[in-house]
């Protein structure tokens, strides 16, 4: 049966389905005085089956959830069909940046059963005892060697290293040191509230009751007469950034170059006077070339804001989202750091008491973060196996050699492997964004963007880390390598074999291919990623593919086989589509529209 005629027979049971969901709800509502009359609930408007995505090997109605719960038997087959389902698209998964190698099962399954907390600082125990936190430091210890910063973590200690094992993926290590940056270079402060005691004594004698917190103060440094911009962060970021880094923007209300140039400099745009600033500093060759940030638009972008006073805040990537390339961090920062210089952006005196001039910090007024989330886990073994004379090429140097660099943010399900997402922040802890609170009732620092945080990603860190080695890792690297390469080779054939140019790219070192769309039944087959991009005025739509611990020469050459077949790179159109009403969002300022692209953000 094709899989349109599946689908045809599932939405004629969906039909069925739906009345006989509708004669259930009616009889639930009916029921409801065995309950007391709490079973009164909203029945359906509609079918969801036929409202929500069909999905190939799932029928729909086997999932649905009746106030009854489901029979053993109904139980036992949905779930039996899950598991072919996952089996199936895990075997055969090529698309994103996510190994799908590992077993966890062995050593850590009996803790599905506990709910483990991680819940405030990593380096206070707090009151919530069923932790892996003894665990969460350890792996903190081991990223920390990795990308030389000095550890272990010393709070007395400017420049050991902080961090914490995220709940989510990288995009909540971007988040979070964007939001450290932007406070940084705000001129933010926190100092002790003195008058809470006080104030919950006098409450206390007045029959009121009042806990004391140890509360802190949000304040803000007075804005300098002679440099208004001082506080007053702007981004820098490719076009080949992963779309976190927006939405990070947006919810931490960081403006980019691009915002304030249009608004307050349109005609002064140093790239191109006179033209339209640029949404986002270009990559090198355009989406063409490698996707590395362009370091000399980069420079002149920079000092023409830190000319005017502003801070600077500038993301780089390590390890694109669709190109996988990795910005040059270090050469970038070396050539910033002088114009930085230039304009008094180094270090600066930020004060935080206006009646008192005596009482400031010395801060940068840069914050570079660094964006790592597969790049800063692989890189690290494939620098170790050039040292060892095992592979011809390394990637730029992007961790805390570079004194420069404030903050790195990782992924654990990419190049690790595990069975849902998390990841790592690391700054130094002179940089560390000082805790909104302090609340007695965890018993420790509540310093993480999370409340609850989830002690189990700790403990598969931890047990991953356990088990290989660094020469193992060094391995696994150059497997990946190898499949690489045997996977560029054969794209390469087939496009020749075909007698058409199948647009087949690699950037150097990543673990991602990309070429010529294919058809919809390969691309779910494979769960293959899509983006289009313009290439010399041609509109071009893209498949790719990324080669991760669990990807085989056998299910490449499997990959390719589909791919030979006759229709499995449809005719694209060629015009070029009118932007949607998704294209354009409204920025913290709603009078103006702001467009910043989707494209290269994995918006599909």
């Amino acid at each position: 049966m094709s899989i349109s005629d599946e689908n045809n027979q599932e939405n004629l049971d969906n039909a069925l389905f739906f009345t006989s969901k509708l004669e259930f709800w009616q009889q639930t509502v009916f029921d409801s005085d065995m309950l007391g009359g709490a079973a009164m609930v909203s029945p359906p408007t509609k079918d969801s089956c036929s409202t929500y995505p069909t999905v190939p090997g799932i029928s729909c109605k086997n999932f649905a959830l009746p106030s009854t719960g489901l029979t053993f038997e109904q139980r036992t087959a949905a779930l039996r069909q899950l598991q072919n389902y996952e089996s199936v698209q895990k075997t055969y998964f090529l698309g994103y940046q996510v190994n799908q190698s590992f077993n966890y099962e062995q050593d850590l399954k009996q803790y599905l059963n506990y709910h483990i907390n991680n819940v405030g600082d990593p380096f206070q125990s707090g009151n919530f005892t069923v932790n892996s936190k003894f665990m969460e430091r350890a792996v903190l210890d081991y990223y920390a060697s990795l990308w030389n910063t000095r550890w272990p973590h010393d709070p007395n200690d400017p420049e050991s290293y902080w961090g914490y094992i995220l709940t989510m993926g990288c995009t909540e290590g971007n988040l979070y040191g964007l939001w450290n940056g932007r406070d940084y270079l705000a001129g933010k402060f926190l100092l002790n509230d003195p008058t809470v005691e006080e104030e919950a004594k006098k409450a206390s004698l007045s029959g009121q009751s009042r806990s004391v917190p140890r509360r802190l103060i949000y304040q803000q440094a007075p804005v300098l007469e002679e440099n208004p911009n001082a506080h007053t962060p702007v981004a820098f970021y490719s076009e080949d950034t992963h779309y976190s880094i927006i939405k990070a923007m947006r919810v931490m209300a960081i403006q980019n170059f691009y915002e304030v140039g249009t608004e307050k400099y349109p005609q002064e745009n140093p790239l191109a006077p006179g033209q339209p600033w640029p949404k986002e500093v270009p990559s090198q060759g355009g989406n063409d070339g490698s996707g590395s940030i362009d370091i000399e638009s980069l420079c002149k972008l920079v000092e023409f804001f830190a000319a005017k006073g502003y801070p600077i805040l500038v993301c780089f990537n390590y390890g694109t989202t669709f190109k996988g390339a990795y910005d040059d961090v270090e050469a970038a920062g070396k050539a910033l750091l002088p114009i930085l210089k230039k304009y008094g952006l180094d270090n600066r005196k930020v004060y935080y008491d206006p009646e008192d001039p005596t009482k400031y910090d010395i801060r940068n007024g840069y914050w570079f973060h660094v964006d790592g989330a597969l790049g800063a886990a692989y890189m690290p073994f494939i620098e170790m196996a050039y040292n060892m004379g095992r592979i011809s090429q390394r990637a730029p140097n992007f961790d805390f050699r570079l004194s420069f660099v404030h903050s790195i943010a990782m992924s654990g399900h990419k190049w690790i492997g595990t069975p849902l997402p998390c990841g790592i922040y690391m700054t130094k802890t002179k940089y560390q964004l000082r805790p909104p609170d302090n609340p007695e009732y965890i018993g420790s620092q509540d310093t993480t963007f999370a409340g609850s945080r989830n002690g189990f990603s700790a403990m598969l860190f931890w047990d991953y880390l356990a088990k290989n080695s660094y020469a193992a890792q060094v391995d696994q690297v150059l497997y990946t390598e190898n499949i690489v390469t045997y996977t560029y080779l054969q794209l390469k054939a087939l496009a020749e074999k075909l007698g058409e140019d199948l647009w087949v790219a690699h950037t150097p070192l990543s673990l991602t291919i990309r070429f010529k769309r294919a058809s919809d039944d390969i691309v779910f087959k494979y769960s293959l990623s899509g983006e289009t991009l313009y290439v010399k005025g041609q509109k071009r739509e893209y498949s790719h593919i990324f080669i991760m611990a669990h990807v085989t020469t056998a299910l490449i050459d499997e990959l390719i086989q589909d791919l030979s077949q006759p229709g499995a790179f449809p005719k694209q159109e060629e015009e070029q589509p009118e932007l949607e009403a998704d294209d354009i969002y409204v920025t913290h300022k709603p009078k103006k529209l702001i467009h910043v692209p989707h494209t290269g953000r994995g918006f599909k």
